[in-house]
């Protein structure tokens, strides 16, 4: 059988990093994205989730059909990414003024083409509005600061925080409120205080 590629494995770097801060470049990649807004426990949110991982796993299985995409190979499911903003900039920070991209990063053989063909085979089997409203485009994120935070999402603060220290520490500036969240822990079926999540945000030397 032949070795599927598995990030835990061979992207430590970006997906498994210690739980203190360092800088990274981190280059293009494609993803399957899909914007949105409001708390992310909200059941909006859940619709989103679903239909990325439709997406994701249908790709994954795809060879099982009658049409093998070209240069497939097997793959490990990569994990649910975020980039979260503030729908209104001068509003509370508040999980309902929240706005985001939530995304699922793909291996490199899909293509715009297959994507298409995966959203119709999608909507032939479900009936989810945000099917429509995902994207496919590679992202390139350049030069970040990154850790791994354990714990409760809503603890992430402190985490931030020694981020922004070691940056200002070490001559980086943080370069946009924005940031990136990679969810390595199912909040399901894992304890808050167990949870696993690489946070990362754009920086640039001072």
């Amino acid at each position: 059988m032949e070795a599927q590629l598995d990030y835990t494995k061979q992207m430590k770097d970006l997906y498994l990093p210690k739980n203190r801060p360092v800088i990274l470049d981190v280059g293009a990649m494609p993803f399957i994205m899909i914007d949105g807004q409001g708390d992310p426990n909200g059941e909006e949110f859940s619709k989103v989730v679903v239909a990325l991982y439709g997406f994701a796993y249908t790709i994954k299985f795809s060879i099982k059909g009658k049409d093998v995409p070209g240069g497939y190979y097997p793959f490990k499911v990569f994990p649910l990414e975020g980039i979260w903003d503030l729908n209104d900039k001068e509003g509370p920070f508040d999980k309902s003024n929240f706005k985001y991209t939530a995304m699922i990063r793909q291996p490199d053989f899909v293509t715009t083409g297959l994507f298409e063909k995966t959203r119709e085979q999608l909507k032939i089997k479900k009936t989810n509005p945000y099917l429509d409203k995902a994207v496919f485009e590679t992202v390139t994120e350049g030069l970040c600061c990154q850790m791994m935070h354990i714990g409760s999402y809503d603890d992430e603060p402190a985490s931030f925080a020694a981020m922004e220290a070691y940056c200002s520490q070490n001559g980086y500036i943080r370069t946009s409120k924005t940031h990136r969240e990679i969810y390595l822990s199912d909040p399901r079926r894992t304890d808050a205080s167990r949870l696993k999540t690489v946070l990362r945000f754009l920086v640039a030397r001072a």
